[in-house]
């Protein structure tokens, strides 16, 4: 027997085993966790935030994953593919909202799954604020949820790990789907994104210097296409330029310069998060006149109200109409056309965060620790903490800092 491997009671004397005062360990107390994931109701999401092997990591960890029969379905992962790495494959929908310590899930809960719930659970999912009415916030609070959101949750480094994963394949599935709406196919201009010998190649404007904008940038660039960047920040506009590694047509925000790439433009695409910044369009009605007939815009700002003033919500399922004879696609779920890789990016991000949890003990714990979980939380057991939300609905908010310091 070595030293490593003697009991806490015990120590090595000189040439003998000694009786030593034992030491209570007083580390954090692990916590085993009931996740449960639900089936997404909302129409043609097919992203779920666990795949297969990120359940048996957990499960492996000593928690429970519950996971509502076909909930995978629409990323092409089989009840089987969850049970046999030792998930729970659950038939009844609320019996997952009510049995669960966590509910993980890609769409908000609607007010009918919020009455499932047990209460006193943790909620991890997105938010969509601006489409939420003031009983979703209240009916959340009357059960003492505690909830965290896709949109506003940070990491170590500051940066939004769910928003920028989310962004990256949106960019890419951006330009992609340009491509097939410029096509015969979709009845388009019959043009091909991109460029070969002795054909002008085709133009993409896009507005925006941020995740999405970087990862369409790529894809318009492999493609052969000729790329112009607009952005209201000259620091973001540099960085663009250094992490894509060569030149571009870059430019911040004159109304006169973008009209006169609109003219000439074949892809416009919309990737710019506004919040409350002003103005509410960045691309007006009067410049989407001025866009060549057969023209393609992606605004994959839609879910945050988009940047482009003639922009229209739509589904997956009826994704895009024309205006001033320009094709507009604006769908706030468009990474759930590629719910594969989606579902394993999110997996990538929310495996460690509830193995992380559990390690601290259960969500206060974890709150008390991590501040980038804190900035996510717009409900700690019942309480708003999200100031902007309070001011939008009229409804008291507290400050979580105050409120994690108080214990």
């Amino acid at each position: 027997m070595t030293h490593q491997n003697l009991p806490h009671s015990w120590a090595l004397g000189k040439g003998s085993l000694l009786p030593q005062e034992e030491v209570l360990e007083t580390g954090r107390k692990r916590k085993q966790l009931v996740i449960g994931i639900p089936r997404e109701l909302q129409e043609d999401e097919g992203r779920i935030c666990l795949t297969p092997e990120a359940v048996e990591f957990i499960v492996g960890n000593g928690h429970q994953v519950m996971i509502e029969t076909k909930a995978g379905a629409g990323a092409n992962y089989s009840d089987t593919d969850y049970s046999e790495c030792g998930g729970y494959i659950v038939n009844d929908h609320k019996e997952i909202f009510s049995r669960s310590d966590i509910i993980m899930k890609v769409s908000p809960p609607v007010i009918g799954e919020i009455e499932y719930m047990s209460g006193h659970q943790l909620l991890i999912s997105a938010l969509r604020y601006k489409i939420q009415e003031k009983n979703f916030f209240q009916q959340l609070m009357k059960k003492k949820i505690t909830a965290i959101s896709f949109e506003h949750l940070r990491s170590n480094d500051n940066s939004f790990p769910v928003i920028r994963s989310m962004s990256e394949i949106a960019g890419g599935a951006a330009i992609l789907i340009a491509a097939e709406y410029l096509s015969n196919r979709n009845k388009g201009k019959g043009v091909m994104l991109g460029g070969i010998s002795g054909i002008t190649p085709t133009e993409v404007v896009i507005i925006g210097a941020g995740a999405a904008a970087e990862s369409a940038a790529r894809a318009a660039l492999g493609l052969g296409a000729f790329l112009k960047v607009f952005d209201h920040s000259i620091d973001r506009l540099r960085r663009l330029q250094i992490n894509l590694g060569q030149r571009l047509h870059t430019s911040i925000f004159h109304p006169r310069v973008i009209t006169r790439s609109l003219k000439s433009a074949d892809v416009v695409i919309g990737a710019l998060h506004l919040g409350s910044e002003s103005p509410n369009f960045f691309i007006t009605e009067e410049m989407v006149k001025v866009m060549k007939k057969g023209s393609v815009i992606v605004d994959l700002s839609i879910d945050y109200g988009g940047c482009i003033e003639t922009s229209e919500c739509r589904s997956l399922s009826s994704p895009v109409f024309t205006k001033h004879g320009v094709i507009h696609y604006c769908v706030p779920n468009i990474t759930s056309r590629v719910s594969r890789t989606a579902t394993i990016a999110l997996s990538n991000i929310f495996a460690p965060l509830i193995l992380s949890i559990g390690e601290s003990g259960g969500i206060k714990a974890s709150l008390i620790e991590d501040m980038g979980l804190r900035s996510g939380t717009y409900l700690y057991n019942g309480l708003l903490t999200n100031a902007l939300i309070g001011s939008l609905f009229d409804i008291p908010s507290k400050d979580i800092d105050l409120l994690m310091a108080a214990f």
